[in-house]
């Protein structure tokens, strides 16, 4: 062949490579494409109005007004330490920066403690839960005006953050539950004048407590003492609430009825739902914005208050009215907020964002305004106007995410706001103003930090806001998926698949590896996944075990959806997987390997019984027991990998690489072992090299190719595609 005759085919080689690949690319941008449903199928939009009053009278008035009276009683905790700043400074002799850290302590708990509530609050009874915690929460308000020192001070200040870490996550979740789409928008508003109610009531009560005591140097103590109280009866109250159904409303709504299960859903496995919620772009923007805009939230009225005292010379009850004064406004502005908010959503839920962005960036504005004035008046008229503006904008946070977030997601979805609020924002927020505080004044440390952090806080979601029609509409595709798996099982029992896996994507980082993968596993029903290297197979057999956590898609398990379950609760229920060449302790003896599998059987005799099995299955580990597993050979490492699924009598098996590297000879005990689960009725999932040995025990093969199934059926079937099995061959993977 000639020079230019190779170069002619090497060209035509290369522009049809490129011609593929482009065509690849295309493919799936097409694929990932985001499908957003026709407005009259998402919940809550273009909806007419629903009187308030008849949304109210279906989700009853004692839950608003408990979870509604809570935010007063919280707010007069906080309000207190804000007032009562400057007295508790010259009690304990602290700085500027040492008494905004202390107000931003109780923040640094939260956050620690915010998630470890979600985290209960899946598992048990959600009011049990916010009840214990109000009532440690007020008994460490009253041990706060006992403290002598600034440690003792952080202790009593962890109070306010592990009621607040409580609230944050279930007090949402449960009025999602409890009252209709329709009103949702006006209860949080409702819900939300908890604060500015507790703003205008509490200082006056600290105040006023504190002048009626004599305004003495240690009389900021009462307070304290007084405000534990309230929060006492409000831990009978929530006690005595009763629990609402999760996700009704949702089901209704989209469904036309609640899906009825047999069986309540496992809990959410946190990892899991936080790298979920990453996905929710709208959820993602919201939260990072709120946690820019706590940078100057949660500084604020501390700051206030000592620019009050130093600047202006006013004592607790001048600054208490002061500060009473500046939330006025917002008891009217978050009924109205929540009115508006209400139709918008119903026009555009879009529009909801944009307008909770807009009134962050003019709280910035008017804050900023304020504080560059010296006259008192305007300060306080600028400073209400602010206050107005925040308190409105957070009526629209809560229906958003209860709106975008999968009803199962709720309570951790809730806890990232308060995560990125108090440690993003607030804790290192607080540090920061009192550092400028302390070097320049109030007035410059309130200058540097909120102008910046409202304005980029607010663009970043009305960024986020266009994905909210998007993120809606994989809600309701999954309660519609939901409801028409429990139909296939009503309908016909026998037939629900042991495992189910549906448009299942996986990415490790920016890379995606799996593109919608789906199949079923029948009972009994042994399938063969094969394919070329790299095509995803340990990572499908990953996720499906909980090892890696999907993208999006549904992992189901005799029809219990099993997606962001812990890999723990899946071995409950009868899944084991026998990882490729992962799955042993190499260090340890195989005795101990045995040992520890054994664990998971918790009855001693049944125990000892199934270990005699694996030893009349696998005679040859029996002489090695103290032998270390890494000394094995291969052949041996695998069957006592396999040990453990003959132990633990699994209902469903996953086995990666059965046959790797091992010799012919030790494949054919393997396989006489698998033929035997196969004969007890284990339903099986092995992800093989060998297309022979993969396809002499399969029934059914699903053949994967660059992330995606490319055929699925009976096995024999797959040995007419030649196009298929000439990929693997090729490979070098069919031996």
């Amino acid at each position: 062949m000639s020079e230019v005759e190779e170069t002619n085919d090497t060209a035509s080689i290369t522009a049809t490579i490129l011609e593929e690949e482009e065509a690849r690319r295309a493919a799936l941008e097409a694929e990932s494409e985001e499908v957003v449903l026709p407005d009259d199928l998402l919940p809550g939009v273009g909806d007419d109005e629903m009187s308030f009053r008849d949304g109210v009278r279906e989700g009853g008035k004692p839950m608003m007004i408990v979870l509604l009276l809570l935010s007063v009683v919280e707010e007069f905790d906080r309000v207190a330490i804000t007032v009562l700043g400057p007295d508790i400074q010259k009690s304990l002799n602290i700085s500027d920066t040492m008494l905004l850290g202390l107000g931003s302590f109780g923040g640094v708990v939260l956050v620690l403690s915010t998630i470890p509530f979600a985290w209960l609050s899946d598992r048990y009874r959600r009011l049990s839960v916010l009840s214990i915690a109000t009532g440690v929460w007020a008994g460490l308000t009253a041990f706060t005006g006992t403290v002598q020192n600034a440690f003792q001070m952080a202790i009593g200040r962890a109070g306010s953050g592990l009621g607040a870490g409580a609230k944050i996550p279930i007090s949402p979740s449960l009025i999602a539950d409890q009252y209709p789409i329709g009103i949702r928008v006006r209860i949080f508003a409702a819900e939300a004048l908890g604060r500015p109610t507790g703003q205008v009531i509490g200082p006056f009560i600290a105040g006023g407590i504190v002048m009626l005591a004599g305004d003495g140097p240690d009389d900021w103590r009462i307070a304290f003492y007084i405000f534990a109280i309230p929060a006492l009866i409000l831990v009978v109250a929530i006690f005595l609430l009763k629990e609402p159904k999760r996700g009704k409303y949702e089901q209704d709504a989209i469904l036309g009825e609640s899906l009825e299960k047999e069986e309540e859903d496992p809990p959410v496995r946190l990892s899991s739902a936080f790298q979920r919620l990453k996905n929710v772009r709208s959820f993602y923007y919201l939260v990072v914005g709120i946690g820019v805009l706590g940078f100057a939230l949660v500084a604020v009225p501390a700051t206030m208050s000592l620019l009050l005292e130093e600047v202006y010379d006013y004592g607790a009850f001048k600054r208490a009215w002061i500060i009473s004064v500046s939330w006025s406004a917002a008891l009217v502005a978050i009924p109205i907020a929540g009115k508006v908010g209400d139709k918008l959503f119903r026009s555009d839920p879009r529009r909801a964002l944009w307008l909770m962005g807009i009134l962050i960036a003019l709280y910035g504005v008017f804050l900023t305004i304020g504080v560059r004035c010296s006259n008192i008046t305007l300060l306080v008229i600028f400073y209400t106007l602010g206050n107005a503006c925040q308190g409105a904008a957070f009526t629209q946070m809560k229906p958003t995410i209860s709106a975008v977030v999968p009803y199962r997601m709720r309570a951790q979805a809730f806890s990232l706001v308060g995560v990125y609020i108090f440690l993003m924002g607030g804790f290192f927020g607080g540090l920061l103003t009192g550092a400028f505080s302390d070097a320049y004044g109030e007035r410059t440390a309130l200058t540097i930090v909120v102008p910046p952090a409202a304005l980029i806080g607010g663009c970043l979601i009305m960024y986020g806001s266009r994905f909210m029609k998007r993120d809606i509409s994989l809600v309701v595709e999954e309660l519609l998926n939901d409801q028409e798996e429990q139909r296939k099982a009503k309908a016909d029992p026998d037939q629900v698949p042991v495992l189910q896996v549906q448009g299942m994507n996986v990415s490790y980082g920016n890379l995606q590896v799996l593109f919608d993968v789906e199949l079923e596993v029948k009972r009994g029903e042994t399938l063969a996944l094969l394919g070329t290297n790299g095509a995803g197979k340990s990572t499908a057999l990953r996720a499906i075990a909980g090892l890696k956590m999907p993208d999006r898609g549904v992992v189901r398990m005799n029809g219990r959806d099993i997606t962001l379950v812990d890999p723990e609760y899946r071995v409950s229920m009868g899944m084991v997987q026998v990882p490729g060449g992962e799955a042993l302790f190499s260090s340890q003896t195989v005795g101990e390997n045995l040992e520890v599998w054994s664990w998971l059987i918790e009855d001693p005799e049944l125990r000892t019984a199934r270990m005699e099995k694996v030893f009349t299955v696998f005679p040859q580990l029996s002489d090695r027991l103290e032998d270390k597993a890494g000394s094995l050979s291969g052949g041996q490492q695998q069957m006592l990998a396999l040990a453990k699924a003959v132990m633990l009598e699994p209902e469903l098996l996953l086995i990666d690489e059965l046959s790797l590297g091992l010799a012919p000879v030790v494949v054919q005990d393997l396989l006489r072992v698998v033929e035997q689960l196969k004969e007890d009725g284990v339903t099986m999932v092995i992800v093989e090299q060998s297309v022979n040995v993969a396809l002499s025990i399969a029934d059914r093969a699903v053949f994967m190719e660059r992330g995606r199934v490319q055929f699925q059926g009976p096995a024999q079937e797959l040995l007419e595609r030649d196009d298929l099995l000439r990929a693997v061959f090729l490979s070098g993977e069919g031996a």
